[in-house]
């Protein structure tokens, strides 16, 4: 898509491929959601999406994509990528900058299909939006939280290097609970091998890291 070069965007690990999802990506992302993404019992969001109907769940899935699309400036933008492996999608994995052309900060989020989990692939994918972040992007921190329950994502942020960065209390099911907060710097990043970002340069005006996106896009 030229006036959109973002879908053009991969991000490649050992094992995987991070790309914004196909229409049959999309299904298939749906089909995940609906299986269900964690233990019903706990709850790792703080938006509890994964509380609704299977169905409900996947058609939400997709609306999710379509209004990231649409709502996307280089001001705030959030971009959701599906996790594949042979040919396979596992999951998502959001990186999102708020003036990031200023800040030089992002955020991370994902979720993956339950099937999938224990597999190392968490952390597999959450290095490769850093690696897109600290080495494609130039940012210069990166965010990331978790409830205080949610040790695998808490152990994803430590393995990667990540620092305590405080915490927030947050009404999660009608109930406070404790979320951390952890920080990554540029200066404690190193990308490890076989880590790479393929079609990044038109793409850079709209995650604020360039110049004017329609400029770049024609």
């Amino acid at each position: 898509m030229r006036r959109f070069p973002v879908f053009r965007l991969r991000v490649t690990t050992p094992r995987l491929e991070l790309r914004l999802p196909s229409l049959d990506d999309l299904d298939a992302l749906a089909d995940l959601a609906a299986q269900g993404v964690h233990d019903p019992q706990g709850m790792p969001f703080a938006v509890p999406w994964t509380d609704a109907e299977p169905a409900a769940r996947a058609r939400g899935t997709i609306q999710w994509q379509f209004g990231q699309w649409s709502a996307w400036s280089p001001e705030k933008w959030s971009c959701s990528f599906v996790v594949v492996r042979e040919g396979q999608v596992l999951g998502t994995q959001e990186i999102a900058g708020t003036d990031f052309a200023v800040t030089r900060q992002v955020s991370t989020g994902s979720w993956l299909g339950r099937r999938f989990h224990g597999q190392g692939i968490g952390t597999e994918m959450r290095t490769a939006v850093l690696h897109l972040a600290f080495d494609g992007l130039g940012a210069r921190h990166a965010r990331s939280g978790a409830f205080a329950d949610n040790h695998a994502s808490a152990a994803v942020s430590r393995k990667l290097g990540y620092r305590d960065d405080g915490f927030e209390i947050l009404n999660r099911r009608g109930e406070a609970a404790e979320s951390r907060r952890f920080r990554l710097s540029r200066d404690d990043w190193t990308t490890p091998p076989g880590f790479g970002i393929h079609g990044l340069g038109p793409c850079l005006p709209f995650f604020g890291a360039g110049g004017a996106p329609d400029q770049q896009a024609s």
